[in-house]
């Protein structure tokens, strides 16, 4: 079933539509986003990816090296706050329009439980509200955290072969600047220790500094269009099969300010129906015929 679809990927500023900009996923090509909250500089990867722009690379370079061999898909950003952010107000997760209560998949709650015990136990929500949610603190969540210098950030171009990859750490005065704000060296150990709100806190995004992330896992299959989580202790892995309750909505990433309840970025993975891509490369092919056939006359 999930071959009958593709995959379209676009990134914006907020919900709207006509504010989301197409992604060229799996190139080094960043989309730009900038509100009065914060600049940004955004990249995204997929494996096997199948989606528009039609003729995208399945893959990268990213998915070779080896922090990211297991890895299925990246949000890899960079951001500069315009106003200090309080690190317990920034959050990133998922969000929904529409109540999922009644599509969501048997396991649904085993899911959760493996999510929040192995992978993110920083991860809150409500997946039977109105609007469903699931957010976790950024600096808890996010895969890797890069402190920058607090200045004009100096524009990094990556190639295919040399793909811009994020590393847990700091650049120029950021090595002070996370010093000073006592973050362990590690992900890992930086992810536990903001699991304590106060940790969160004490944390400030300064105004004027750059900080890069990446976001990344093995559990979300966009081929196949299923979560695949792993088990530990006495609970089982499963495997859920997104496609088979699929609802028509997109599956939106968000980073955003829960004190305000102001979105700062959206990223939208859309599904569409791989026929209309038939009718596109008919209508060309039809249009070529056509052009020929007239340069016959």
């Amino acid at each position: 079933m999930a071959d009958k679809y593709m995959l379209r990927v676009t990134a914006g500023s907020d919900y709207d539509e006509a504010n989301q900009k197409l992604v060229h996923v799996n190139t080094e090509q960043p989309i730009k986003i900038s509100n009065p909250k914060l600049d940004a500089s955004l990249t995204v990867r997929v494996q096997n990816y199948r989606g528009e722009p039609v003729n995208s690379p399945s893959s990268c370079a990213y998915f070779n090296a080896d922090p990211h061999k297991s890895d299925l898909y990246s949000i890899s950003f960079s951001f500069t706050p315009k106003k200090d952010i309080n690190g317990h107000d920034l959050v990133f997760g998922n969000d929904f329009d529409h109540p999922i209560k009644d599509k969501l998949p048997p396991g649904f709650g085993q899911a959760m439980k493996i999510a929040q015990w192995f992978i993110d136990p920083g991860l809150y929500g409500d997946a039977y509200a109105d609007e469903p949610y699931l957010y976790g603190p950024f600096l808890s969540s996010i895969n890797t955290l890069r402190v920058g210098e607090k200045k004009e950030p100096t524009e990094m171009k990556g190639s295919e072969d040399k793909p811009i990859v994020v590393s847990e750490g700091a650049d120029g005065d950021g090595v002070e600047a996370r010093k000073k704000a006592g973050l362990p060296d590690e992900a890992n150990a930086r992810k536990k220790h903001f699991l304590k709100e106060q940790h969160l806190k004490d944390f400030t995004f300064e105004e004027g500094r750059n900080y890069s992330c990446d976001f990344f896992n093995p559990y979300l299959d966009f081929n196949d269009f299923a979560l695949k989580l792993p088990g530990f202790s006495y609970i089982p892995g499963i495997t859920i099969p997104i496609i088979s309750y699929w609802d028509g909505q997109p599956l939106r990433y968000v980073l955003k300010d829960r004190s305000t309840n102001e979105v700062l970025f959206v990223i939208i993975f859309t599904l569409l129906p791989r026929h209309s891509e038939g009718k596109k490369e008919e209508t060309k092919k039809e249009d070529k015929a056509g052009q020929n056939d007239e340069d016959l006359d």
